[in-house]
């Protein structure tokens, strides 16, 4: 009996986390025009034509396991491959997402919506949710106006700070985040499951003009995932204050005084292709991890 209680205590403590229903999987995490990025030069990029699958741009999936379900966040450029990698990867065959919700109208965002069109996958009523600018832009310019007038997606507005149920245990609140909005709003989105919070802002202008504390959100959440478009100012050889984002070592060093078990908590992502931190041997991702943040790589999952 004492053997069996003791077996049964090892058993019960060491039951691995998978076992949980409910999780974030990471389905890309570079910058808007993807990697291998378009005309570049960089030896990364010329590498990794023969790699594509491993540089998807930035998206999420929310996924049940139990209902064999999904929320999508993000309809990338790359979103073929993408609901691919989910179907080879978790379901084992092609679901469509329950809903699909979008940050903002930056090309690695929302374009993706394309691929439910007539010319495509002519998809019918597939949900999207987007803030209310965001709305507007897609039904009132095409081609996105003719995806609405052919039902091929069905739009529904949100705002700011409301809660949104989805997936039974999952519930999703949008927030406001500073950013270059020419053609709609841009959203942070919280997501909370049943045991564990997530902030997700792939896109931000700087964390100072932000009415929120960084270093206090990274205490309130479990998981956070966040800009890491460019590590420094000297990747690019253009006016880096037109595309305004927070550094890496901006962030880093605004982090710097938390705890490790906090600055885990931090996974990059959204990554330019002149960032060194997309490639995982590069000596630099090796020095993030070392400090104790992460770096979002595809097919991570984050249980909640």
């Amino acid at each position: 009996m004492i053997r069996f209680l003791k077996f049964f205590f090892i058993l019960f403590i060491n039951i691995p986390s998978f076992a949980q229903s409910e999780y974030i999987y990471i389905l890309g995490n570079t910058q808007d025009a993807g990697m291998p990025h378009i005309g570049c030069k960089h030896k990364f990029c010329l590498d990794n034509f023969t790699k594509y699958e491993e540089f998807y741009v930035t998206s999420i999936a929310v996924i049940n396991s139990d209902l064999n379900k999904y929320i999508l966040f993000e309809a990338t450029p790359d979103i073929t491959y993408q609901l691919n990698y989910l179907k080879n990867n978790i379901f084992q065959e092609f679901l469509l997402p329950e809903a699909i919700y979008i940050t903002h109208a930056h090309i690695g965002h929302y374009t993706g919506l394309m691929y439910f069109g007539r010319e495509a996958l002519g998809s019918k009523n597939l949900l999207v949710k987007v803030l209310p600018k965001m709305s507007n832009f897609l039904k009132t310019n095409g081609p996105w106006s003719q995806l609405v007038t052919l039902n091929n997606i069905q739009i529904q507005n949100t705002n700011f700070d409301e809660n949104y149920s989805e997936l039974i245990n999952i519930d999703i609140t949008p927030i406001k985040v500073p950013h270059r909005d020419e053609y709609s709003e841009t959203a942070g989105y919280i997501i909370a499951g049943k045991n564990k919070k997530v902030l997700f802002v792939p896109d931000i202008d700087k964390w100072e003009k932000w009415d929120k504390k960084l270093i206090d959100l990274v205490k309130d959440f479990d998981y956070l995932l966040l800009d890491a478009t460019f590590y420094d100012s000297t990747e690019i050889n253009r006016d880096i204050s037109e595309i305004p984002h927070p550094l890496v070592s901006e962030t880093i060093n605004l982090l710097d005084s938390l705890s490790k078990e906090n600055k885990r908590k931090v996974y990059f992502i959204h990554m330019n292709h002149t960032n060194p931190m997309l490639d995982p041997n590069s000596e630099l991702s090796k020095s993030i991890i070392m400090k104790g943040f992460n770096i979002a790589r595809l097919g991570q999952k984050l249980y909640l």
